[in-house]
């Protein structure tokens, strides 16, 4: 599977993990982890926050040009769910998962590119 196969994947398992979580407004954490540029629309033109947030959805209307409503990072209890962009390096090139997580570091092998091995979110970055 090629990086856009991976990136397409990915989406996808989001916006299912999305809709299966519909109708309970999203954490905060997982709202404010989504970077304006990859906000994937999640209702439409003249949608009120509490609509959106009816949809399982994120709301955020302080950036123009970008949607306001916007599907939430999945819900999972780990620290290793965050955008590629935000990934800081914990090992190196061909580190193998074991290795990785020995380390209490995270392996995600599903885009090309960037590190694989990477350091886990603080807790504390996604308490409110």
């Amino acid at each position: 599977m090629g990086p856009r196969g991976a990136q397409l994947l990915a989406a996808l398992l989001v916006l299912g993990l999305c809709a299966l979580a519909g109708g309970e407004k999203p954490s905060p954490c997982r709202c404010s982890r989504v970077s304006t540029k990859n906000r994937k629309n999640c209702g439409f033109p003249g949608i009120t926050s509490d609509q959106c947030f009816d949809y399982g959805c994120c709301f955020d209307s302080s950036v123009s040009g970008v949607p306001w409503c916007f599907y939430p990072l999945p819900n999972e209890e780990s620290q290793c769910i965050m955008e590629v962009p935000a990934r800081v390096n914990c090992g190196y090139p061909g580190i193998s998962r074991e290795e990785c997580v020995s380390q209490q570091c995270c392996f995600d092998d599903l885009v090309f590119q960037v590190p694989w091995c990477f350091y886990p979110r603080p807790v504390e970055a996604c308490h409110y």
